[in-house]
């Protein structure tokens, strides 16, 4: 048999390029900052200058490269946005869509950049339809943006393929970062404005430009405020305005505009018509109807929306006596019709850096930016002047040697080489000779080329002028923002402002828990731990009933506007309101759902929640405390610690007392060595937090049991079948604090419990 040819051994793969060795941290840390840059600068966080993310940048400038001007046609939203994808932006095309529904969105921006016709959403959350759907087109604001951007009045730097040119900022005419606002999550950062009025803007930049040393205080007697798209009442006070524009953070507390409607008999309706800004109108009116049927609003027994055009909500309040500004109190804390708008104007710089600015310091920044795009296109115009001057000066050397120079580009071989030779020309000069008309030899030609060289001489004069002199500067820059404002004082109302600047609220006296209807509730809480409350108070809790293999623990008649105290076996109180807890249908909810348990911890006991009693607590270790009921409120799902406990030692004793610990109480502890010891209560102290201090001592066994009782009432216990039992020798039992006790009295429960 033939052996098979053996295979050619091959040389092994050379090793790959480009690796390096390098500790995988300090690899990691590299890219993650690069990463983490990139999201500032290129995507979250607006430049100060012309308040624009780089895509509503590109985009803007895009849209004037396809020649959308306001007075043009709209084209179709897919084919803008391939532009942009494809030229400047290459990221996804709904995000650069998103971006520009956005700029649309009269409801969103207090001054749209982009004019569009179809469905580009609604105040009440609908999305705005596809992009092959809607048109765009620019809108004179936007215009604004973009105005000198052919003067050289800003840098351009290339683009993502190297095959064309970006703006790196846009000239801006007016504040815009102020007055649209921005958002934006970076990484370790974030940025959150909310729109102003511009023509509010203007004029503390204009007073700016006037008074550089302007005081925040001073700046706010042009700018009220944020001036939301939707309207609304600012009710922020303005000590705390001024704080927040001096610091760049803070917040505003916005409210819902509304007003009453008479509807006779006494009866009057509340009308809604305008809600917060980015507050979704049919979330609110879901929510305000889930309040009223949960019964948590009862002040209020309907919501109806009547919004057409306008935003038109109705509120019934439940009767017609009712104060309308307690019922509105009531619901503004309930819903989202009063919100809070956060303010963190973290910006990038002129350099480029990120950085927290105030209300000055983006002014002055804006101003600045301005003062430099001036200068610019005043160079600019100045290259224009000079060219056309020189220009113009051939032309009149022309005239002058008209024969001469008819016969040198008729007769001479190289004509614009005599010419240049003749008379001195540069080879600008003797171009526009040569290309000129024969009909513009006219005597009237060469009066109209005298008269356009003195007056482009005389404005290369006001510009270098203008150029030397920061006040000349300065007046330019005031006169242009002037101009500027008469393009928001039209018709479409964009100067005017929308949200109404009302004095800040005092703290309204409406509990909302007087607010939930009153009715008799039965609270059941199951051995397996589920909760669920009962219409009505039973009498009977045999006639309850439970899922197979649980049974009763705790069951509470009580009423709806209530809250319990849970006490746990790990020294925790927990408030849990009783409107907040699940109806009777079913089998409710666990309790840890609703309260933060930790594992191996169960519920002691559950008190309905009071004023002015003082609560017993003891651990199986033997120790105890007093908790006065008001430190028992908890105000988080993670409960209150009450009882500090140690080693494995849990809370067995929360009991309440109407008196508290007196000169005539005592405490009667149990231990499970079946030992009772009655000491005066006096010695056990009333504390907010604490292990407390030794009740019972007991060497073979734990406390069981513990209660506070008076000399009057008589030391007492509950027997097996729930009789009352007493001792009359209870002061056989009485010693020190601290003791282990005597053996229990006959008939004592085998349980040792009291009760």
């Amino acid at each position: 048999m033939a052996r098979r040819p053996s295979k050619p051994k091959t040389a092994p793969p050379p090793p790959p390029e480009n690796i390096f060795d390098e500790p995988i941290t300090e690899a990691l840390s590299q890219r993650y900052l690069a990463y983490a840059l990139s999201t500032i600068t290129a995507r979250a966080l607006p430049d100060v200058r012309d308040g624009l993310k780089p895509v509503h940048r590109r985009i803007l400038y895009a849209m004037r490269g396809m020649r959308l001007a306001p007075t043009g046609s709209y084209k179709k939203s897919a084919k803008i946005v391939g532009e942009v994808m494809g030229n400047f932006h290459p990221h996804g095309d709904q995000a650069i869509y998103d971006a520009l529904v956005r700029m649309v969105q009269d409801f969103s921006v207090r001054v749209p950049l982009v004019d569009g016709q179809g469905n580009f959403g609604n105040v009440d959350g609908d999305n705005a339809a596809a992009m092959r759907y809607t048109e765009s087109r620019l809108t004179p604001a936007a215009e604004l943006l973009l105005e000198g951007i052919d003067e050289d009045a800003v840098d351009f730097r290339d683009t993502y393929d190297g095959e064309g040119k970006e703006p790196v900022v846009l000239p801006a005419a007016f504040p815009h970062l102020l007055a649209n606002g921005a958002a934006g999550i970076a990484v370790g950062m974030a940025t959150s404005i909310p729109p102003h009025n511009p023509s509010e803007l203007i004029d503390a930049a204009i007073h700016l430009i006037k008074s550089p040393n302007a005081r925040t205080e001073t700046l706010l007697g042009h700018v009220k405020g944020p001036d939301f798209p939707t309207g609304g009442v600012l009710v922020e006070p303005y000590e705390s305005l001024v704080q927040s524009y001096e610091t760049g953070r803070g917040g505003f507390r916005l409210r819902a505009r509304w007003e009453t409607e008479d509807l006779g008999r006494g009866r009057y309706q509340i009308v809604v018509t305008e809600v917060p800004y980015q507050v979704q109108k049919a979330r609110l009116i879901e929510r305000i109807a889930e309040l009223i049927n949960t019964k948590k609003l009862p002040i209020i027994t309907d919501v109806r929306d009547e919004s057409a055009e306008d935003v038109r909500l109705v509120l019934e309040p439940r009767a017609g006596t009712l104060d309308p500004n307690a019922v509105m109190a009531a619901v503004f804390r309930a819903t989202d019709l009063e919100t809070r708008f956060p303010l963190n104007m973290n910006v990038l710089g002129a350099d480029g850096a990120p950085r927290v600015m105030g209300l000055k310091e983006v002014l002055t920044a804006f101003n600045d930016h301005r003062r430099e795009v001036l200068q610019r296109r005043t160079r600019h115009r100045l290259d224009k002047i000079a060219q056309r001057l020189e220009i113009l000066a051939g032309y009149l050397i022309a005239y002058l040697n008209l024969d001469e120079v008819i016969r040198i580009i008729r007769y001479e071989d190289k004509p614009k080489e005599e010419l240049i030779a003749a008379f001195e020309l540069t080879e600008v000069q003797a171009e526009a000779i040569l290309d000129m008309r024969l009909r513009r030899l006219r005597k009237l030609e060469e009066m109209e080329i005298k008269r356009e060289n003195r007056e482009l001489k005389a404005e290369q004069k006001e510009l270098r002028a203008l150029l030397k002199s920061d006040e000349k500067q300065s007046a330019a820059i005031i006169a242009q923002l002037r101009e500027t404002k008469k393009a928001f004082s039209g018709k479409d109302g964009l100067g005017a402002r929308r949200t109404l600047i009302d004095e800040a609220p005092e703290d309204d006296e409406v509990n909302l828990d007087d607010l939930v209807e009153k009715e008799p509730v039965t609270v059941v809480i199951s051995q397996k731990g589920w909760v669920r409350t009962l219409k009505g108070h039973t009498e009977d809790p045999l006639v309850i009933k439970y899922k197979e293999g649980d049974k009763e623990r705790f069951v509470l008649n009580a009423m709806s506007h209530e809250k319990l105290t849970v006490f746990s076996t790990a020294g925790k109180a927990y408030t849990l309101a009783i409107q907040d807890l699940p109806g009777g249908r079913g089998q409710g909810e666990p309790i840890r759902l609703i309260l933060s348990l930790q594992p191996g911890e169960d519920a002691l006991s559950v008190i309905t929640q009071g004023e002015g009693r003082t609560f017993l607590l003891a651990s199986s270790a033997g120790h105890g405390l007093f908790v006065e009921e008001k430190d028992t409120v908890a105000t988080t799902r993670k409960g209150k610690q009450l009882l500090n406990l140690s080693g494995e030692a849990e809370m067995v004793v929360a009991r309440p007392s109407e008196e508290g610990p007196g000169d005539k109480s005592y405490i009667a502890a149990v231990s499970s060595a079946r030992k009772l010891l009655v000491f005066p209560a006096a010695g056990v102290p009333v504390m907010t937090r604490g292990k407390g201090v030794v009740l019972q001592r007991s060497t073979k066994g734990q406390l069981t049991d513990a209660k506070l009782f008076t000399a009057k009432e008589g030391f007492t216990w509950l027997d097996r079948a729930g009789r009352e039992q007493s001792e009359p020798k209870w002061k056989e039992w009485l010693g020190k604090r601290s003791g282990a006790g005597s053996p229990v009295p006959r008939g004592f429960p085998r349980n040792l419990k009291l009760s």
